[in-house]
């Protein structure tokens, strides 16, 4: 498909939803924009559990194809760590922030990571033991990370903040804490998505251009902030919400596929 290059006015907010924002943003002006995007509840439907989600067969080849549109100038920014993420768009690989950020993966190959101090090692063996016998809590070791998930065990919410700051503690100042859907995590504190999407944008194939960055949670507030303040447009997956500083909106992680699908068609 050949796309006739045509001005595009600043974004501003609720002027468009994200769908008519991204489509004639890519479509007619593909070598000014950068595309960040999430993973878990933006390009994939949010599962019952971390190791439950289904990649639809034809989502990591059409990420590939509009990569090459964006000359490589399209990256994952994700909780999940590097090389799980990359067992999910097998054989592709994208450059990718895991872990918020403290993990990366430059276009040219390079990998930045961060390192688990013994005793976070012991921290995480202890949080599994701790929740043992709490049905529906799941404990995910992303290495210099840890997440304790409670959506098939909503009620236990009140039990693991406290177990999980009493961790924070115990991690010391390196470290922070994080409040998801479902979920509570401890990852490095030098580390969020507006840090990453600030980073690769220093890179040659992301420099000089606008970004696009699409999430759905909390989480994804730091790159949102970031790429408004650049000049750039963000996108939340679901309804328009007050909390959020996205400027625009996609009602699900199948309408944002659809678009994907059509821009790299």
């Amino acid at each position: 498909m050949s796309y006739k290059k045509q001005p595009l006015s600043a974004p501003k907010p609720d002027a468009v939803s994200g769908m008519d924002f991204i489509l004639s943003a890519l479509s007619s002006d593909l070598e000014s924009w950068a595309l960040f995007l999430d993973i878990d509840g933006t390009l994939l439907d949010i599962a019952e559990t971390p190791d439950a989600i289904v990649v639809p067969p034809s989502l990591p080849a059409d990420l590939d194809l509009l990569s090459g549109k964006l000359q490589g100038a399209l990256a994952l920014v994700t909780g999940r760590d590097v090389d799980y993420a990359d067992q999910l768009f097998s054989p592709f690989h994208f450059p990718i922030a895991g872990l918020h950020g403290a993990e990366r993966r430059d276009p040219d190959g390079q990998v930045h990571r961060a390192a688990a101090s013994a005793e976070f090692e012991r921290l995480k063996a202890d949080l599994v033991a701790d929740t043992a016998n709490w049905a529906g809590v799941l404990i995910e070791d992303k290495g210099a990370a840890v997440a304790a998930h409670y959506r098939l065990a909503p009620d236990r919410k009140l039990q693991l903040e406290p177990l999980m700051e009493r961790a924070l503690i115990r991690a010391g100042p390196e470290w922070t804490i994080l409040h998801g859907k479902m979920v509570i995590e401890i990852r490095p504190a030098s580390a969020d998505k507006g840090r990453a999407v600030t980073a690769f944008l220093a890179q040659p194939v992301f420099a000089g251009r606008r970004a696009i960055a699409i999430g759905d949670d909390v989480t994804d507030e730091a790159m949102f902030r970031t790429v408004n303040r650049l000049g750039g447009y963000s996108i939340r997956i679901g309804p328009p919400s007050p909390a959020s500083e996205a400027l625009g909106f996609i009602p699900s992680a199948e309408a944002l596929r659809g678009v994907i699908a059509t821009l790299a068609s």
